[in-house]
């Protein structure tokens, strides 16, 4: 599943081609009325978290990657049947594959807290620390997948962030102390801007430091894979120098 920073440079890669232009054409299977978006004006493009919005006065395009979605400029990449939303303006056309795609009405920005994403130059600490408080019981692996608390943040950055200072996935958030707490909630930002940075190097992958790692670099102890919490998504961390409070 894209996570934050990807969809972040999907929003750049496309507004230059999208934005202020009128659609011409709408098209693909998305269970949306087509029609209604022809010859709508597209006003602004951002994202929040992993959905990208697409903004005209009449209302909003939000489209979600989900585990296995992408999207191409001007070439049709892929088979028609995996084409959910195909968008042509004056000079280019923008495809979106194998994603979930609605239509929210006007004002659906108020449906969205832009304090909870990580990238957003919105984006509240405190705020993102008074909800974790507020679910004590609640494990971090859990709470750093939580997208109202961590928009954006996905499986590999909530993997490099624990790993990074050193906090075991399956820590109760009531027991980690203040501080460790208030590293997770910064280097959930930190790791993500730089999951951004190394992206557009496409340079990600050299960077990982547990996801799909196999040794700790720290004490050479195997790193251990195991689908954590709630979430039960695959989770990668080192028993020796990752600590558990409880």
């Amino acid at each position: 599943m894209p996570e934050g920073p990807s969809i972040f440079i999907l929003k750049e890669l496309i507004t230059p081609f999208l934005k202020k232009k009128k659609i011409i054409e709408a098209f693909g299977n998305a269970k949306i009325e087509m029609l209604l978006l022809k010859g709508k004006k597209i006003d602004d493009i951002r994202c929040w978290g992993k959905q990208l919005l697409i903004y005209t006065k009449e209302g909003v395009i939000r489209i979600h990657l989900l585990m296995f979605g992408s999207y191409s400029i001007d070439e049709n990449i892929k088979p028609a049947r995996s084409l959910r939303l195909g968008l042509k303006v004056s000079d280019h056309v923008v495809y979106f594959y194998n994603c979930s795609v609605k239509l929210l009405p006007p004002g659906a920005e108020d449906l969205y807290d832009w304090q909870a994403d990580v990238l957003s130059d919105e984006w509240d600490p405190l705020k993102a620390k008074k909800k974790l408080k507020a679910i004590p019981n609640t494990l971090i692996c859990d709470a750093l997948l939580d997208q109202q608390i961590f928009s954006g943040v996905g499986n590999i950055i909530k993997n490099e962030v624990l790993y990074r200072i050193r906090l075991h996935p399956e820590n109760l958030i009531k027991d980690i102390p203040a501080l460790k707490l208030s590293a997770v909630i910064k280097e959930a930002r930190n790791y993500s801007f730089d999951f951004l940075k190394w992206k557009k190097e496409f340079t990600l992958k050299k960077h990982w430091l547990a996801h799909t790692k196999r040794t700790c670099l720290r004490c050479d102890l195997p790193i251990i894979k195991k689908y954590c919490g709630k979430t039960k998504r695959r989770t990668s961390f080192c028993s020796g120098c990752q600590v558990r409070y409880n």
